[in-house]
């Protein structure tokens, strides 16, 4: 028997139940859990702040794991044979259809109608399917890739999804070489955008967020200037980002917040024809009032949305973790690791901020 941590209902306590080791179909693999994540989004899942979840679930959308299994030859992206005892991860999307008007001529998969994601919107009476469970069945067509022999399952899993985002918000932000580029959010999406940024040729980091465990994480992995939402005003941030760039403005802002008050204000702080690019906002959490005069046509200003993530933008991630997980600290982005049955104070420590990285070990 199998034991999984399930969402049963919005607000109710995640409970450990048992399921039976599933048989595997042709193409399918049997993963044995090594380490899930905790983000945000399974906070706003236990909140019931995102349409279309069939609950109970099984969390855990991102996650590492040993082969156990599979049915018959299975290859990664890479054209590897997967083996007992690979560490691989895997695209939490599935069934993205690739015959749809949104992923034929738009090229934009993550808005395809039947895309369904691992953790999130698959149920716990669909088999294991999230990875808050000592094993994991990954259906045929689940898009596979093992973990170069440099790169560590903690490695991994302290990026988890928010590297892959911040990669997808990185490609949308077209950072330029000598850029200064300013996030707001200090979360793990924040984080892993200030590094991308700095790769990616900025030369002035400023991150903004809270509270002072995430600030200082900020400044170890190479930002610049922090600044602390909670000592600060929204007119003090913008005045602060304003000074710092020879009052022109950022020429690029990434909103990592999910609040959505810092839209407005992240608008304010981006220079006439730059960029602001909203990841964050993956919830409805609710509306701000936006002058289209002021804020964006006589600013110039583009503003672009960013939503989910392909296998392009993992792949991509794991690249950047095998060269320079060591250089940037990324393992320190773990605060604690949980068991099962722990997932309960997992989710109070991430929705209050008492961690950067909150990890599952089945």
């Amino acid at each position: 028997m199998i034991k999984a941590a399930v969402m049963s209902a919005p607000d109710e306590p995640i409970e450990v139940r048992e399921y039976a080791l599933p048989e595997l179909e042709p193409g399918a693999v049997l993963l044995r859990t090594v380490y899930s994540e905790v983000c945000g989004t399974d906070v706003h899942l236990h909140h019931g702040q995102l349409s279309g979840v069939p609950y109970p679930i099984i969390p855990g959308h991102v996650s590492v794991g040993l082969v156990e299994g599979t049915a018959g030859e299975v290859i990664d992206v890479n054209g590897d044979v997967l083996h007992q005892g690979d560490v691989v991860t895997f695209l939490d999307v599935h069934e993205t259809c690739g015959r749809c008007w949104y992923c034929l001529v738009a090229k934009a998969s993550t808005r395809c109608p039947q895309r369904k994601v691992y953790g999130i919107t698959y149920s716990a009476g669909e088999g294991l399917l999230g990875g808050w469970s000592q094993a994991i069945y990954l259906k045929p067509g689940v898009k596979v890739i093992k973990l170069p022999e440099s790169l560590s399952p903690e490695q991994f899993i302290s990026a988890g999804c928010g590297l892959p985002t911040a990669v997808h918000a990185l490609e949308r932000a077209e950072v330029k070489l000598g850029d200064t580029v300013v996030v707001q959010g200090s979360g793990p999406v924040g984080l892993c955008a200030a590094i991308l940024a700095q790769l990616s040729g900025a030369m002035e980091i400023i991150v903004i967020g809270s509270p002072k465990l995430r600030l200082n994480m900020a400044q170890a992995v190479g930002a610049d200037h922090v600044i602390d939402v909670g000592e600060s005003t929204p007119a003090d941030r913008i005045a602060r980002v304003r000074e710092l760039t020879h009052w022109r403005g950022a020429d690029v802002v990434i909103e990592a917040t999910g609040n959505p008050a810092a839209v407005l204000e992240g608008m304010q702080m981006v220079r006439d024809a730059g960029r602001y690019v909203i990841v964050g906002q993956y919830t409805d959490a609710g509306t701000v009032t936006v002058n289209p005069h002021l804020d964006i046509n006589r600013k110039h200003l583009e503003v672009r949305g960013c939503w989910g993530t392909d296998f392009s933008h993992v792949y991509r991630g794991i690249r950047v973790l095998a060269k320079h997980a060591q250089r940037f600290g990324f393992e320190r982005f773990i605060s604690r690791m949980y068991g099962l049955e722990e997932t309960n104070q997992a989710l109070a420590d991430v929705e209050n901020l008492r961690v950067i990285k909150a990890v599952i070990k089945p």
